[in-house]
């Protein structure tokens, strides 16, 4: 059975959304095995907002069929032996696999059966569990989490049209480096990670939740450029092993991530906050931000690295020395060689 609409919102500038049947199957088999294997470790917290509760097939589960029983349990079974233990951003084969399901989101099965050129070219058993799984998702969960995943879209899709652009050019030289020609591709899913996003390199993908209590509202527009940065960021990743080398000291593993959410949400907040004399339009409500109703008033953008405390990861010191001395670099006050050099020799 073919799917019922298309699963690609796009291209709009800078990214291309998907919601493709088969990488939220995947990622929906993976958070309830994780469940199952670690119930404590499944879903994320944050300090923004409540636990994340995802519907999954025990919510359906008075009105599976037998059949329908074995072959989801089954699915989760083997996720939970074969991929539960693995982390979706750092293992090849997960990567490997979410590249492929992407790859092939509008085909009705994965073995070729209906259409040779649908035929993934996955391990035997990887296509037998999804594509035996495939009927039962369809039938009980996929409607409602693809509605989540489009609503999501729509609602971060205005920003990135009217800033999108801009944002990328300002980033990327930001890090000495060019935004990718290409757009990136983003598969939006009910659940991604226990981070609520993640990026894979080679190629440039985003895949980010929907559902996730971090990325709503303006949020979203944020967690979107500073998951894509992960990209174009290697420059400064470059510089600062190179300056800690030259100087002997130890390269700090988690500086290049957190100087990445730290010079996301710097960039963004001047966008996402409404200056007291903006204007207005027929509505009353300003020109930028998202799901704002006519005439209500804009907070001040409250960035990642503040929303999501950097003391949380153990960060604290490297938020010191981003204000200190990567701020000023952001504020045209510094080169970016001065600004690597200062960071590193502090450390």
């Amino acid at each position: 059975m073919a799917q019922e609409f298309s699963s690609t919102y796009g291209p709009l500038p800078v990214f291309e959304f998907h919601s493709g049947f088969w990488i939220n199957l995947h990622h929906t088999l993976y958070y309830e095995a994780k469940q199952r294997v670690t119930p404590s470790t499944a879903a994320p917290r944050s300090n923004a907002g409540p636990q994340l509760k995802l519907k999954t097939m025990k919510d359906a589960a008075t009105v599976l069929t037998p059949a329908e029983k074995i072959a989801w349990s089954t699915a989760v079974a083997y996720y939970a032996e074969n991929y539960a233990n693995k982390d979706l951003l750092f293992s090849t084969d997960l990567m490997l696999l979410k590249n492929q399901l992407e790859d092939f989101e509008d085909c009705d099965d994965l073995s070729g059966t209906h259409k040779k050129t649908c035929d993934a070219g996955l391990p035997p058993n990887v296509t037998r569990v999804l594509d035996a799984a495939a009927p039962v998702y369809r039938a009980h969960l996929w409607s409602g989490q693809d509605r989540d995943n489009r609503r999501w879209i729509a609602r971060v899709a205005p920003l990135v049209i009217e800033q999108g652009v801009g944002v990328s050019q300002r980033l990327a030289d930001i890090y000495q480096t060019k935004w990718p020609t290409e757009k990136i591709r983003v598969d939006v899913s009910a659940f991604a990670n226990s981070a609520g996003a993640y990026t894979t390199l080679d190629p440039l993908r985003v895949t980010i939740s929907s559902t996730d209590p971090r990325n709503q509202g303006d949020e979203a527009f944020e967690v979107l450029f500073h998951e894509a940065s992960h990209g174009i960021a290697e420059p400064v990743q470059e510089a600062i092993i190179r300056e800690c080398r030259q100087r002997g000291k130890a390269i700090p593993r988690d500086l290049w991530p957190a100087l990445i959410l730290y010079t996301t949400g710097e960039v963004i907040q001047p966008l996402l906050t409404t200056p007291s004399d903006e204007p207005k339009d027929k509505q009353g409500a300003g020109n930028s931000g998202l799901n704002r109703a006519p005439g209500a008033p804009r907070e001040t953008h409250m960035p990642y690295t503040v929303r999501e405390s950097l003391s949380q990861r153990g960060w604290n010191n490297y938020y010191e020395l981003l204000i200190r001395f990567w701020q000023p670099y952001l504020d045209s006050r510094s080169t970016f060689d001065d600004a690597i050099a200062r960071m590193v020799s502090a450390l």
